[in-house]
């Protein structure tokens, strides 16, 4: 199912995933402006989504010989691109989160995720007329 809605989709579908973790990503910073020690994070998103495209891709997936090793993740995997994001101005409390620069990724990763979303939709909605003829 999952090769199905890449050849249909393509780097939207792995890219709108993704995009939604780095949405939650950034609201737990937002939501921890104020905890102490909390070190604000971030989703490398070109290395996230190199790493899903990678994943999809049937010539490149790694095979399991053997039961001690880990298979490849469904596309959707952050953990190699999540970063913790350098302070642009230290607090004495040990919190690196910026409130207003995290405001201001989270109004651009909104565009973002909607602007992946209407690239899936709008292919959507071509095949519907394909399929339909209308």
């Amino acid at each position: 199912m999952a090769d199905s809605i890449n050849s249909l989709f393509g780097v939207h579908a792995a890219a709108l995933g993704l995009r939604e973790a780095r949405m939650n990503v950034l609201a737990s910073n937002l939501a921890n402006v104020d905890t102490p020690n909390y070190k604000a994070r971030d989703i490398d998103f070109a290395r996230a989504l190199a790493d899903a495209t990678a994943a999809a891709e049937p010539q490149s997936k790694l095979a399991t010989s053997d039961a001690g090793h880990i298979a490849l993740a469904n596309g959707t995997d952050t953990s190699s691109a999540n970063v913790y994001r350098i302070p642009l101005q230290p607090s004495l409390d040990g919190n690196t989160v910026d409130g207003e620069y995290e405001h201001a990724a989270f109004a651009r990763g909104a565009l973002e995720y909607r602007a992946s979303l209407s690239f899936v939709d709008a292919r959507a909605k071509m095949l519907m007329t394909a399929i339909t003829g209308q």
